[in-house]
């Protein structure tokens, strides 16, 4: 499944570079920061409507386009402050042995 992050983030990072008048993404990197943290959080609400709504209707379709929907978002965030997927899977691979009690209590401790 990485394979399609992986693919994802090398377009990212293409249409990063690309004009804001041809590219979504390129469009959100001109209009900054802010913009894409309007939009993560803009999905973030959309997805746990979606959650909400498929728990009632027991379908979760809408709950699946809505995190993918997060999930892009997140990762043009990311991109926009030079970072990737990679770094989310590294810190995700650091915390398996950890119970998430602990690693909850560890953050606080910071």
């Amino acid at each position: 499944m990485s394979d399609i992050l992986d693919q994802l983030s090398v377009v990212l990072e293409e249409r990063k570079q690309a004009g804001a008048e041809s590219s979504y993404v390129a469009s959100l990197h001109a209009k900054g920061l802010n913009k894409i943290l309007e939009k993560v959080g803009e999905e973030a609400f959309e997805t746990v409507l979606a959650a909400k709504d498929a728990e009632i209707t027991k379908n979760n379709q809408a709950l699946v386009s809505e995190t993918a929907d997060l999930w892009f978002h997140s990762l043009v965030m990311l991109s926009h402050l030079g970072e990737d997927h990679r770094s989310v899977l590294a810190e995700l691979a650091r915390r398996f042995d950890v119970s998430g009690l602990e690693e909850k209590a560890s953050r606080i401790k910071k």
